[in-house]
């Protein structure tokens, strides 16, 4: 059967590949229903789209362009592979399956974000809707205190009320989302506006999709800013000193225009973007807004939480930032670049999953019994 098992989830991993490419291009996961290349879009036959084996007859190439496969296709299959076969040799049903779904998304979400900086809330808010599901058919759910990964596996869940499970697994997604949302919001008092004065006017513009990413940027120079990122709240505002405004192609008489995430203003005339055609001009001073922590990586802690409970959240804040710190020292990444934060949580998450839940409680009992009378 664990043959089986890590049969089912390299191919799952074959098709968890397929969205992590489209998804954060806007691309549906259906339409076309083969795998591409996505150098030469050529068509792949089945026979040259079977886990691990294409990878490594081909060499890590396109059969047809020679073009480089990325080495994440790889990985994905494996680790999804290999996540499948722990759940099942470590879990009780139908805490097994139950795992086995959580590890898809972490996944999925880790490896997007990874290459995006972008985290699906829609797989997130799935994720939290099967761990409150699963918490009501088995309440001791991911609860990892209640079971004993040395217990035999697919044995029967315990039997505490499908309330109780609910209760537990609604509280740890409020606390995970809640504890992310509370530094998103410190991280805009705090650094949410970054001023700079240029040395020389620089042209700008707005731009529907930059790099891989679909969605409209305003671009200052050869630095592209997401409007998602630069609109995080309503009140958010993007102040331009310059010169040189033209909205669709009309010159504009101002030193400043401020741009909302639907609107702009120059000189009390205001304009929709979603009306609008183009909008370019210099800048001699930015304030530009920005935020400590996208709002996907809340969402994502929500979801751990609604699978593992509070006590896993708060070792997962913990050692996400331990894992980050370590990931950016040894990247080299510097104080203001961006560094994804999605596969630290995820990976905290496994390791909680994967014995750190044990030292937690030896840690705290022993703290209860040098407490103790």
């Amino acid at each position: 059967m664990g043959v089986g098992i890590v049969l089912i989830g390299l191919c799952v991993g074959s098709f968890l590949n397929v969205a992590i490419y489209r998804l954060p291009r806007g691309l549906s996961v259906y339409d076309p229903k083969r795998s591409f290349c996505p150098h030469c879009k050529n068509t792949l036959p089945a026979w040259q789209n079977l886990p691990i084996v294409t990878w490594l007859l081909q060499r890590g190439k396109c059969r047809t362009c020679s073009a480089p496969i990325a080495l994440r296709y790889l990985m994905v299959e494996v680790l999804t592979g290999a996540l499948y076969f722990l759940a099942w040799s470590f879990f009780p049903m139908p805490s097994a399956i139950l795992a086995i779904l959580f590890f898809t998304i972490l996944v999925t979400v880790s490896f997007i974000d990874a290459e995006h900086q972008l985290i699906p809330i829609t797989w997130t808010a799935a994720g939290v809707g099967l761990a409150l599901l699963g918490s009501l058919s088995c309440p001791q759910l991911l609860d990892l205190s209640g079971m004993s990964l040395a217990s035999a596996p697919h044995s029967t869940c315990a039997e505490p009320s499908p309330w109780e499970g609910l209760r537990k697994a609604g509280l740890g997604c409020l606390v995970g989302f809640g504890s992310l949302w509370l530094v998103v919001m410190l991280g805009k008092l705090i650094w949410g506006r970054l001023k700079m004065t240029l040395e020389e006017a620089t042209e700008w513009r707005l731009q529907e999709g930059f790099g891989k990413s679909p969605q409209l940027h305003w671009v200052l120079g050869d630095e592209a800013y997401s409007w998602d990122d630069l609109f995080f709240r309503s009140s958010d505002e993007l102040v331009i000193e310059g010169h040189g405004f033209k909205v669709d192609g009309q010159r504009q008489p101002a030193k400043k225009i401020t741009i909302r995430r639907d609107d702009f203003v120059i000189q009390e005339k205001k304009w929709s973007i979603e009306a609008l055609k183009s909008l370019e001009g210099k800048a001699t001073k930015v304030s530009i807004p920005r935020e400590a922590m996208g709002m996907g990586d809340p969402h994502l802690l929500g979801m751990i939480g609604a699978f593992l409970g509070w006590q896993a959240v708060i070792f997962v804040i913990f050692s996400s930032s331990i894992y980050a710190i370590i990931a950016a020292m040894v990247a080299r990444v510097g104080f203001g670049k961006p560094l994804p934060y999605g596969p630290f949580l995820a990976l905290a998450a496994l390791t909680w999953v994967f014995g750190a839940w044990q030292w937690w409680l030896s840690y705290f009992r022993s703290i209860e019994g040098i407490l103790s009378p």
